[in-house]
């Protein structure tokens, strides 16, 4: 792709400098129809070294509200973002809807960076790859804009700004020796770069090869290919978008009403004697699990009122409190509402060697928000492979993802709600949404079955929590988390 450029022909002066005028305008008016339209739009900015990727960025945002950008630049990982997912950092970054977000190299850096100076296997290469894709796609599906720059400059123009950069005392901080590398080894490099390019190309993130020997023309371009980009997206933002197939393989599963809740009850003998054992049990894995820095995710999801509370309290009881959090997940946010509905969670990631809790979570998404209006049916259709994907994401992260739903009859829902509301402390745990969603109970229930065999993968299955009887569900919880923390350990 480097090799065979086929750059646009550059216009005259006069010429050039009435287009760049124009397209600045036009970018300042596109930004009021995104923020009208709620769009969000992030623009990666990638390139050789000293490629001029941050004056580019600097001249672009001239155009824009400063409230509704901001610049985000990405280096080396630190210590503490390598106990995190490949991705977290990056989609912790992305924009709220109606607003940019501008990236100094980003994901393809990193990897290609990786491939260049040998630090990143080609299995490893392959699977951030794989990662990148589902990330940019899944953006796109959501309504992103994903706007991708590789500003171009051949090996004998790099070289000439690094030693211009490198004469002046003042500048001569801002060359690294991976730019006199990559110079040195520029067409390995640019190699590299023209695979990931293959590897990456895709109909709704395409790349867009950048002349950027003049800065002005590299404006220009940018601009240009950016307010194509953003009109695009304004005149296709009320198309449906396909529902991928699933890609993953499943774990079998039942319908809840044929699994049996008859029977599965302890006494309290036998619940004190398996919890004590439980929990000693899980406080010696949790010590494991910290020293050999594996990060553990467990899910709940269940009926109002079915005794999810009170069994995520019976596995922190054995946790070390500083190697764990717990996450009751409500209604998003304004800030998280604006934002792909997985980043509130991609937020809540734990790092490595610790345990994040979650108390409902982003299979929301494929049921109240499904059943309640809150998204659109497209929407929710797609979130079963996206959410497998962001699972299979962290499970390729060494993570162990543990989901429980905890089942109980209607009945049994009733008479607790009964109690909730006739017992003065207990009043607090009762509302009337949950006597709304109780109307809509085989509603819930079909979504549910659907939720449950399209999204227990091998992976990260589903457990179901037979929780008519508390304990019995309690050490039921407790007993998979411990044998699952076993397996990896």
């Amino acid at each position: 792709m480097l090799e065979n450029v086929n750059y646009l022909i550059r216009p005259e002066k006069e010429e050039e400098r009435a287009r760049l005028k124009a397209e600045q305008e036009k970018l300042g008016v596109l930004q009021m129809k995104i923020k009208e339209h709620n769009v969000p739009v992030l623009v990666l900015f990638e390139g050789w070294g000293s490629s001029g990727k941050g004056t580019l960025i600097g001249e672009v945002i001239h155009n824009i509200d400063p409230r509704f950008f901001k610049v985000a630049t990405f280096t080396d990982r630190t210590e503490e973002e390598k106990r995190y997912p490949f991705l977290h950092r990056y989609f912790a970054t992305i924009p709220e809807a109606g607003k940019f977000r501008f990236l100094d190299s980003g994901w393809m850096d990193e990897v290609t960076r990786g491939a260049m100076n040998g630090t990143l296997e080609p299995d490893e290469y392959k699977k951030h790859v794989d990662s990148i894709r589902r990330f940019e796609r899944s953006l796109t599906d959501n309504g992103y804009v994903v706007i991708k720059f590789f500003l171009h400059i051949s090996e004998k123009e790099q070289k000439k700004r690094l030693d211009a950069l490198e004469d002046s005392k003042d500048t001569k901080w801002r060359v690294s020796k991976f730019d006199r590398f990559q110079n040195k080894n520029y067409d390995k490099c640019a190699k590299i770069y023209e695979q990931y390019f293959e590897d990456t190309f895709f109909p709704a993130a395409p790349w867009y090869i950048i002349d950027a020997k003049s800065k002005k023309w590299a404006e220009l371009q940018i601009l240009e290919t950016m307010n194509q980009a953003i009109e695009t997206a304004l005149q296709n933002a009320s198309l449906s978008v396909p529902i991928p197939q699933n890609m993953f393989p499943l774990a079998k599963t039942e319908k809840l009403a044929d699994i049996p809740l008859e029977g599965k009850e302890l006494t309290e003998e036998e619940y004190r004697e398996k919890l004590d054992s439980l929990q000693a049990e899980l406080r010696e894995l949790h010590n494991r699990l910290y020293r050999k820095r594996i990060p553990v995710i467990i899910a709940y999801e269940g009926w109002d009122a079915a005794g999810k509370g009170g069994n995520i309290k019976r596995i922190t009881e054995s946790l070390d409190p500083r190697g764990y959090e717990v996450h009751p997940i409500a209604s998003p946010e304004p800030h998280e509402k604006a934002r792909h509905f997985l980043w509130r969670f991609w937020t809540r990631m734990p790092k490595t060697g610790h345990i994040a809790i979650f108390d409902r979570t982003w299979y929301g998404r494929v049921m109240v928000e499904r059943l309640e209006g809150f998204c659109s049916e497209n929407d929710w259709k797609r979130a079963y492979n996206e959410i497998n994907e962001f699972e299979k994401e962290l499970h390729d992260g060494g993570a162990v993802i543990i989901k429980f739903w905890v089942q109980i009859d209607k009945d049994t829902q009733l008479a607790r709600f009964t109690d909730r509301q006739n017992t003065p402390e207990k009043q607090w745990k009762i509302t009337d949404e949950d006597w709304r969603n109780r109307e809509k109970w085989d509603l819930y229930e079909e979504a549910i079955n659907e939720m449950i065999a399209k999204t227990s993968t091998v992976y990260a299955p589903w457990h179901i929590l037979e929780s008519v009887d508390k304990k019995y569900a309690r050490i039921k919880a407790l007993s998979i988390v411990v044998e699952e923390l076993k397996k990896v350990l």
